[in-house]
């Protein structure tokens, strides 16, 4: 039987074969673009991600050791174990003082995860989002990489300082292939916090249009006045179109522990369950041990942790606002970041921060990966020891005089 034919396949570029170009058209980010400047350099002071520089409390950790000494390595329950989705039930009704219902709850593998597995339960090819910005890029590469189209609805800046979601206006960005609005608050990176009346506005609009509103709600616990952010968990009902996700990495120092978890209808369960399945399976079930513990006893540990960036954010309000070509700074809310402008950057915000790696030895995160509107704009991370911090401040405050 004669060889069949090989078909030279169509101009792929680099690739043998075809993949997808909503893939392949997605950027690197630009934050690892700055990272990968101080590859091997350890005198750079890395305030580029968002992590602090404490580490995973040894409860916690004693926890996971336990539970690997004890045998939990196989297969465990892909939507979370019943413990660790009854005490995120229990932790979240008493945090927002409504019950919350463990059949609500699904563990994942990291907020980013659950952000990834929740759009592509929502996205056809050419469907939208609309996504409140500045925001963390990988929520805008999601939907590009699933084949929709990001929109972006900037966060206005006030005159007297500080940002306001014009929700009238946000409303008009969404049509009929509109299915969610994407909303970070406490907000990465400008620390911003939407207020309880936009989140009545927000739902009804959601319930009225039957589009799903897809909240990160990370920082939730990073505020430096009352407990919590205000939530849409407060006044969502049960069946409401609503997806919260959360994440452990931040409030409780996990960011390598990859562990979150989604709040969703009951009748979702199944539909993420299932996209648990088809991604990872499950979260390990020695890390969920941990998960459970973290929550159960760690209440004392978070409030040390926001009383640690608190330190942080001091430090930065005094310094950097007083620095050269240093401005739009406001003192953020929450979260553990500052955003600030840098006069004359506008045309060269990524060229910029990778300049201040190899002069300063300082990271931060260039504006522009943020969303349009940002260029010349800045992000760093204070969630680190005060000494790291005053040390960032003055490299800064020499490169900026050169500027």
């Amino acid at each position: 039987m004669a060889e069949a034919a090989r078909v030279a396949p169509p101009e792929y570029g680099a690739f043998p074969a075809y993949v997808r170009p909503a893939v392949t058209g997605i950027e690197t980010q630009q934050i690892l673009a700055v990272s990968q400047t101080a590859l091997g350099d350890k005198s750079v002071i890395p305030l580029w991600y968002g992590e602090s520089d404490v580490p995973t409390p040894g409860f916690i950790r004693k926890t996971a050791e336990a539970a690997l000494e004890a045998g939990a390595t196989f297969y465990s329950h892909k939507r979370g174990t019943p413990e660790l989705r009854g005490a995120l039930a229990d932790y979240m009704s008493d945090l927002y003082g409504r019950g919350i219902a463990a059949d609500r709850v699904s563990v994942t593998a990291s907020g980013m995860s659950a952000i990834m597995m929740l759009f592509q339960c929502l996205l056809d090819q050419g469907d939208n989002a609309v996504i409140v910005c500045p925001v963390w890029p990988n929520a805008q590469s999601v939907v590009r990489a699933l084949g929709g189209e990001a929109r972006f609805h900037a966060l206005d800046r006030m005159p007297e300082g500080g940002w306001r979601l014009d929700v009238e206006a946000l409303k008009q960005k969404c049509d009929a292939r509109t299915r969610a609005l994407f909303v970070n608050s406490p907000n990465n990176p400008t620390g911003w916090v939407l207020p309880a009346e936009q989140i009545a506005e927000l739902l009804a609009f959601a319930r009225e249009r039957g589009i799903w509103i897809v909240a990160d709600e990370v920082y939730a616990r990073m505020v430096y006045e009352g407990r919590a952010a205000p939530s849409f968990l407060e006044q969502a009902e049960p069946d409401d179109p609503v997806l919260i996700v959360n994440s452990f990495s931040k409030s409780w120092a996990m960011t390598g522990w990859r562990v979150g978890w989604a709040v969703h209808p009951a009748n979702f369960g199944d539909l993420l369950g299932n996209m648990i399945e088809f991604n990872y399976s499950c979260v390990p079930p020695f890390v969920m041990a941990a998960a459970e513990v973290a929550l159960k006893e760690g209440e004392p540990f978070v409030g040390q942790m926001i009383d640690y960036c608190r330190t942080g954010r001091d430090i930065v309000a005094q310094r950097l606002p007083n620095l050269p070509h240093v401005a739009d700074f406001e003192t953020p809310e929450a979260s553990f970041y500052a955003f600030f402008r840098v006069e004359g950057t506008q045309a060269r915000t990524l060229a910029f921060a990778q300049e201040l790696v190899r002069t300063a030895k300082v990271g931060v995160a260039p504006g522009t990966a943020f969303g349009p509107g940002a260029e010349g704009w800045y992000r760093l991370c204070f969630a680190q020891k005060p000494e790291t911090v005053a040390e960032a401040m003055n490299r800064l405050e020499g490169a900026l005089t050169r500027l």
